[in-house]
Order: structure tokens, then C-alpha cells, then sequence
């Protein structure tokens, strides 16, 4: 049987959330203000949170059963420091 989570997939899809969220930094940092991104921007932020959330769980879980990636433990680290900077700009 073939498994979803492997070393290659989260680190894409990590990759993906965190380039995400720099991208809406980028945007409000230079007062970029479409139409078209901004609707793309409340579409996507809450299921971006949410996986963002979904997929540092899976980290953490994939990084204690197998850690043997540099790149997986770097990448999941990346995530965790975007989530605490996501999470806290809410407070």
C-alpha cells in the first residue's frame, strides 16, 4: 500500500502554506490592493490556517517515527515558526 505522508509530500505541501502566508505578508507590506487577490486572500486563508494547523501535527507525528530527513525536520521547523507568527498576529 502505497502512503500519502512521505518525506517528499511534507515537504511540499509545507513549503506550499508557508509560501502562502509570506505571499499575504508581501501583499500587505506593500500595499498591494487587487480585487482579485483579495478575494483569493479570505477564500483561502481560513482552510490555509486550518492545514497549517492539520499538517504540523502530521509533522511532528511523521519527524518522531521517522527521523532520518534533514530537509522534513527543517521544512516542519519552517512551519512551526509560521504557524506561531500566524497564530500570534491574531492576538
Amino acid at each position: 500500500m502505497h502512503k500519502f505522508i512521505t518525506d517528499r509530500n511534507l515537504i511540499i505541501i509545507n513549503l506550499i502554506i508557508i509560501s502562502y502566508f509570506v505571499l499575504i505578508f508581501l501583499l500587505n507590506y506593500y500595499d498591494i490592493n487587487y480585487v482579485l487577490f483579495n478575494v483569493f486572500r479570505e477564500l483561502l486563508t481560513l482552510p490555509f490556517v486550518a492545514a497549517q494547523i492539520f499538517f504540523l501535527y502530521i509533522g511532528i507525528k511523521h519527524i518522531i517515527i521517522n527521523p532520518r530527513n534533514l530537509v522534513t525536520i527543517t521544512s516542519s521547523i519552517a512551519l512551526t515558526i509560521c504557524t506561531i507568527i500566524t497564530i500570534g498576529s491574531f492576538f
